[in-house]
């Protein structure tokens, strides 16, 4: 990750994400953008910059053969600095599921031991009372 060139994720909405890019100490600097997923170029990608936010927004489109079924990385990267900015990843399908069920199954879990020791709670309290 550079140190001099900030990647700011600012919304993914109708299939294109959206970054603010900005070089700290130098005003004058023009991004050479490159976003890459399993090594091989994304095309579309526009880097404006923004007057008036002082940054540079780029936007990467995700084409649909590039999502499947589970983790899909984007590596965004300056060409000039030969260095990797960030990424953003997309997840689908049947692994997304999985990962849900097992949240939602431990949520369920807590809930009930929250239920048990509020249960135990009001017992004691009413015992006392």
């Amino acid at each position: 990750m550079s140190e001099t060139i900030e990647l700011t994720k600012l919304r993914l909405a109708e299939g294109v994400w959206y970054g603010a890019l900005k070089h700290r100490g130098r005003a004058d600097w023009q991004p050479n953008i490159e976003v890459t997923h399993l090594d091989f170029a994304v095309d579309g990608v526009v880097v404006e910059e923004d007057r008036v936010e002082e940054h540079w927004v780029i936007s990467v489109p995700i084409p649909a053969n590039r999502i499947s079924d589970g983790v899909q990385t984007f590596v965004i990267a300056d060409r000039h600095e030969d260095t990797v900015l960030g990424n953003f990843s997309i997840i689908a399908g049947d692994a997304l599921a999985e990962d849900i069920r097992a949240e939602l199954s431990l949520v369920r879990a807590e809930l009930d031991m929250l239920k048990k020791a509020f249960r135990r709670h009001c017992v004691e309290t009413a015992d006392n009372g």
